[in-house]
């Protein structure tokens, strides 16, 4: 039983990095920088258009939720996304990114 949930658990693992690599790739910028942490949320804020310093507020807690939220809410709509697929994007990653990065968004960096 534990052999399954490990490998669902890494299913999504893969899905969800696959997904934000993709989008990276769309925005310009390189996918593996999906892997690294931290640098993955300055990348981020290059995307949404948000500037470096949003990354001390990921280490504010609840603060970083909502930077999160905010953060995703502007990467969408760079994409041409709402504001709901943004707030879907900061707590359902593994559905959303990977309909984003394979999905037919575009990066728009004047959106």
């Amino acid at each position: 039983m534990e052999f399954v949930v490990l490998i669902i658990q890494l299913a999504v693992a893969v899905a969800t990095v696959a997904g934000f690599w993709k989008i990276f790739v769309k925005a310009g910028q390189p996918g593996w920088a999906a892997l690294v942490p931290f640098y993955n949320i300055y990348v981020m804020t290059q995307i949404a258009g948000k500037p470096a310093w949003w990354i001390v507020l990921f280490f504010i807690p609840l603060v970083s939720i909502i930077a999160a939220i905010l953060l995703f809410i502007g990467v969408a709509q760079k994409f041409g996304k709402g504001a709901g697929y943004g707030v879907g994007l900061a707590l359902l990653s593994p559905i959303f990114a990977p309909m984003m990065g394979f999905g037919d968004a575009q990066y728009n960096p004047n959106a």
